[in-house]
């Protein structure tokens, strides 16, 4: 079993109220030449969680940090011009990604939460985990 250090959270940078799936997602990392979608979860908009990449398989997520931690990822992160970043995760979905983030760090209470822009220079998730998720962290 791989030892998990960090949880990433991500956005699809997707329109906010575009209606993606998680298969979407994986259609497009396939397309890419990857073996699978490059995050462990998908938040979609009505609150789904998508299964990714099974856990035990390292992700394509976070350059440098693949091997070592879960990338979760929800639709939307941008405005409908579909080039601002904007925190679009509400309601249920922000609901579903606390349940996830909350059951992750339960089961690997060691790893620490992060933002992908905490590692590259993006927007992405188009907030700060820091601040939105303090209660869990």
């Amino acid at each position: 079993m791989r030892k998990i250090e960090k949880i990433i959270v991500h956005c699809a940078a997707t329109r906010e109220g575009q209606h993606i799936k998680t298969d979407t997602i994986r259609d497009w990392h396939l397309k890419r030449g990857w073996s699978d979608i490059g995050y462990h979860y998908v938040i979609e908009l009505d609150g789904t969680i998508g299964i990714g990449r099974p856990i035990e398989r390292s992700g394509a997520h976070t350059k440098g940090l693949n091997s070592n931690s879960i990338g979760c990822c929800y639709i939307g992160g941008v405005e409908s011009d579909g080039k601002t970043p904007k925190d679009t995760l509400h309601g249920k979905q922000l609901e579903s990604m606390e349940n996830l983030l909350r059951g992750l760090i339960a089961e690997y209470p060691e790893a620490t939460l992060h933002g992908h822009n905490e590692f590259a220079a993006k927007a992405c998730p188009s907030f700060q985990v820091s601040e939105k998720f303090q209660h869990l962290m």
